[in-house]
């Protein structure tokens, strides 16, 4: 019996709809022309990017599960993944070294001016909302794309990965998973907790972050830059997540929403250090070649996060939806 994940989501343009049609086992994939004239952070190679890589988590409910294989889709995903890779070295590799990349990380802005901030400060309900549809992408599979990392690490490295992953995943306890915790979020905040049910309404930009950590997380060869991501979101996560507990609060989200992300403040306060002193410090000691790649890692995160912040605070200071479908705003029911 084939596993029945998420419906396979309304393409976006010529390469998720050829995408979507050879999944479908309707039609032929895109050529390697189409892939060349695609816009590399646009909506519809980061939609078909999206599709290639779900087949290695979930799958879709219409797709049969030989397709996470198929080498015909392999070669044009790569194609795609090729774009990808090659235009977050262009846009985002800023330092070479580590230490400067994490630098930056390590100190707050006393004026900070991402979503965050302007959630805590300002946010209306129906942001927060949004805000969890789109991230819920990533949330409702926390951890499992930095998973991949695990069996190309060793010793120190391997060891401070798996101990952060192991707390990401509940310590054993399926309650206290932080997928559930993230479902429960969504169930404070009336939205449907069914995974990938916001594919459709999600932005590129939100694509984009995801995909990232798909294509870091799949390749031995980016293993450094996974590394690298996974420290920038654990470092970052404290602080942001204290700001987004106190948004929850002030728009009255429910607990549930509260406890995600106060779990987060202290939880990740520990996973930093971890990840620092254990994880990029171990994988430095047995490969040191790979330092550009972590550092490269650190400012890829930052730049499409970046992106899907700007895009977000754009559309909601010109009170618009930054969702390709707009949630009903009357819909949350709080505890």
């Amino acid at each position: 019996m084939e596993h029945q994940g998420p419906r396979l989501p309304t393409p976006r343009g010529p390469l998720s709809r050829g995408v979507d049609a050879y999944l479908r086992g309707a039609g032929r994939l895109p050529r390697l022309e189409e892939v060349a004239r695609a816009e590399v952070y646009g909506d519809d190679l980061q939609l078909a990017l999206y599709l290639c890589y779900e087949l290695h988590y979930r799958g879709f409910a219409e797709v049969p599960s030989e397709r996470e294989w198929d080498p015909d889709l392999l070669r044009t995903r790569a194609a795609m993944e090729q774009r990808f890779l090659s235009a977050l070295r262009t846009d985002a590799h800023v330092h070479e070294s580590v230490d400067e990349a994490l630098a930056g990380l390590l100190v707050e802005p006393v004026e900070g001016t991402g979503v965050s901030h302007f959630l805590r400060a300002e946010g209306e309900l129906w942001q927060v909302r949004e805000y969890a549809a789109q991230r819920s992408l990533y949330h409702l599979k926390e951890a499992d794309p930095h998973a991949w990392v695990l069996p190309r690490l060793w010793g120190r490295a391997k060891a401070g990965m798996a101990a952060v992953e192991f707390d990401e995943w509940g310590g054993g306890r399926a309650e206290r998973v932080h997928a559930a915790l993230f479902a429960d979020l969504m169930t404070d905040l009336g939205l449907d907790t069914t995974y990938g049910r916001y594919l459709d309404a999600a932005s590129a930009e939100a694509l984009v972050t995801v995909n990232m950590m798909s294509l870091f997380g799949l390749h031995r060869t980016l293993r450094g830059a996974l590394v690298g991501h996974f420290a920038t979101v654990e470092i970052t996560s404290s602080p942001g997540s204290r700001r987004l507990a106190e948004a929850m609060r002030r728009t009255g989200a429910g607990p549930a929403a509260e406890h995600f992300y106060d779990e987060h403040v202290e939880a990740d306060a520990v996973h930093e250090q971890v990840v620092r002193h254990d994880v990029i410090g171990g994988l430095l000691e047995q490969e040191p070649q790979l330092a550009p790649d972590v550092a490269f890692g650190i400012d890829a995160t930052e730049f499409v996060e970046e992106r899907f912040g700007a895009r977000l605070l754009a559309d909601w200071r010109a009170s618009r939806s930054s969702l390709r479908t707009p949630l009903a705003r009357e819909a949350a029911h709080i505890s």
